[in-house]
This record gives C-alpha cells, structure tokens and sequence, in this order.
C-alpha cells in the first residue's frame, strides 16, 4: 500500500505539474481556439507518458532507436521542471509588473522565461558529462600508521545503462587513475536498470589503478536491476564486493552493508556488530549506499561512513526536497566528533541526462591521524 501511495502521489504531481505549464503557455502566449488549446494539452500529456512508457520498456528494449527515445523522454522531465521553474518566476515578474503598469506583455515574460529556461537545461546536460573531483582530508582517531596519508577515491550513483555507458565509465577510470589512489570505493547505483550489456558496462573498471584495491556495494538500482545480475558482471573485473562484510587492510576495518531489499529496513548497527572480528574501539570505515543510519554508525563505532544516493537533489529545486528527506546529510562532509560523514553528489545521472545546481563528482580523500 505504501509503495502504491507513493505512485499514485508522484503521478498527481507529474501531470498536475503539466498542467501548471498548460496554464503558463495559454497566459503568456495568448494560445486561444479550441483546436489549438487541445493540440497544446495533448502534447503536454504525452511528453510525461512517454517517460513512463520507456521506464517500462527499459528492462526489455536495447536499440539505438529506443535509446533516442529513452534520452529524449527522460530528459523532458528536467526540462519541463526547469521551464516550471522560470514560468514561475515570469509568473511573479508578470504579476508585480502589472501592479504598476497598465499592460505589461505576457508574452515577453513567458519568451524569457523559455529562453533562460532553455539555456539552463543546455548547461545542465553538457555539466552532467562533465564529473569533477572533489577534494579534502578526513581525521581519524586512532588512524593505523601505514593508512597516514592514504588516498580514496569513492565513485557513486553512475547509473550505467541505456544512456551512460562503457565511455562515461571509461573516463570515470582515467580521472581515478589520475589522482594515484590508494584504494577505490563504489558506494551503490553503479547501475542503472535493465540494460542487457552489463559485462560490456563494466569492463573500463579492469583498468582502475589502486594497490589496495577497488571495493563495491549494492545500492537501490542494483535491487531493481538485480543483485545476483549486477554481482555477475561485477565478478568478471578485479573489483571485490562487500555483502555485509569486513575487510581489515593494514588495520583499518573497511565495511560494506547492502542496501536493503525492497519493501525492508536495515538495521545498520546490527549488521556491523555481528561482523566476525569487528572491534568499535578500532578505527572504521562503513560504505552504505543511503546516507541515514547515522546514529547506528555512531552507536557501532563507526570512524567514516561514505554514502551517495541523493545526487544533490540532481535538478534544482529537488535539492529542497533531498534536504527535507535527509536533513543535513544529503550532501557534502559532516564531522560529528571522532564520526564523519561524507554523502556524495555522485559521478552520474538518473532519469533525465541532466545536472543543474550541482556538479557530478569522484570524491578523492585525504586520511590524517586526528
């Protein structure tokens, strides 16, 4: 029932959202007759429906054809929420305008408004290509000796599938490679869905470069894509993957928790308190796709946990709702005693092939005794 809610309210919001634009075009660009109102309503109904037909059809499709379709659908969504954006904004210009002029051009408004509208969504597509590094140190307490000024590199949310592909992993790799790490981590989503060519996807990670190796974890697109699936693919590169277990390298204890499968919690805390051979008093560090949980963390003992998933709200103004879901944490480093958080804007994109208020990233850290 909850999972039914939560579709019934995010499709409200998806077609009332249309009409909003609905109303906008009809004020602002005087769209009058009947004929060419319904023209205007329908296409503002089908460019949603078309988005839920491809995510439907993603799982089973895989043509060139299809994935025009796919990018072009799911890109709309972040099109028409940038062009809500500023049909608002021209809606409040038009309004305070007209409060001290007799008859300001709706018109003019409302071609502002597509044009910025436009211009920002081309921005955000070229900064969705275009992932930067994002630099800073970590203090530890108790940090071992060999792990003083160790490099990590963490790479989340690359949704690998119909439209990021093998290249965008590629240089994913090259731009790891660049920074020398000590040790690579995959905080969850490398995948994206249902894309039949998943040993091809991840083939570029045979070329990460890191002497202590390159970690994974499980985050919620591997459970809709499938975790026996995604592990597959993944067992045919060097990269090790961690289901609720504990490495200690050079005694630092390294631990990777699943996420969660649909419809379940996970109860951090006990997930790690049962490992074999974990010790709170040792130094730690937790990869956990979710960036929550973070009182079981601090209650396990837990020195640095590295999440993802919230992409920094990914399209402005979702970075409102990503705050109001998981407060302070949905983004950036936090350090709350010997405990510290680092949730990543991830290095990909899912729905629409887009960034705006945000910049896709590989997180490179410094290690530092505290």
């Amino acid at each position: 029932m909850g999972i039914l809610l939560f579709f019934v309210i995010a499709l409200s919001i998806l077609y009332f959202s249309h009409y909003f634009l609905y109303l906008s075009f009809v004020h602002f660009f005087s769209v009058s007759g009947t004929g060419r109102k319904l023209v205007l309503a329908v296409i503002l109904f089908l460019l949603p429906t078309s988005f839920l037909a491809v995510e439907i059809f993603a799982r089973r499709t895989t043509n060139p054809v299809f994935t025009f379709l796919f990018f072009s659908s799911t890109l709309w969504l972040g099109v028409g929420l940038t062009l809500m954006v500023f049909f608002a904004l021209a809606w409040g210009a038009w309004g305070a305008t007209k409060a001290v002029a007799h008859s300001p051009s709706p018109a003019l408004f409302g071609g502002v408004a597509v044009v910025l509208a436009c211009l920002y969504s081309a921005y955000g597509v070229w900064n969705a290509y275009h992932p930067r590094t994002e630099e800073f140190t970590v203090k530890i307490k108790n940090l071992p000796p060999d792990w003083r000024g160790k490099k990590i590199v963490q790479i989340s949310d690359v949704h690998l599938g119909h439209i990021l592909g093998a290249s965008f992993l590629q240089g994913l790799v090259e731009e790891s490679n660049a920074q020398n790490p000590d040790i690579v981590f995959i905080t969850g989503d490398l995948f994206d869905g249902g894309d039949g060519r998943l040993d091809e996807l991840v083939r570029p990670l045979d070329g990460l470069k890191a002497p202590l190796g390159t970690y994974f974890i499980t985050g919620n697109h591997e459970i809709y894509l499938g975790v026996d699936r995604a592990y597959a693919a993944l067992r045919k590169t060097p990269t090790r993957i961690l289901d609720d277990e504990m490495v200690v390298i050079d005694g630092l204890q390294i631990i990777g928790v699943s996420y969660p499968q649909q419809g379940f919690s996970k109860d951090v805390a006990g997930v790690i308190q049962k490992l074999p051979g974990f010790n709170p008093h040792n130094p730690s560090l937790l990869l956990y796709h979710n960036p929550t949980g973070v009182a079981q963390a601090k209650e396990a003992g837990i020195s640095l946990q590295l999440s993802g998933h919230t992409h920094h709200g990914q399209i402005f103004p979702i970075q409102i709702i990503s705050r109001l879901i998981y407060g302070k944490y949905y983004n950036g480093l936090h350090v709350e005693g010997d405990y510290t958080i680092y949730t990543s804007s991830g290095a990909g994109t899912w729905g629409p092939t887009m960034r705006t208020g945000n910049h896709p990233e590989i997180a490179v850290i410094h290690l530092e005794p505290a």
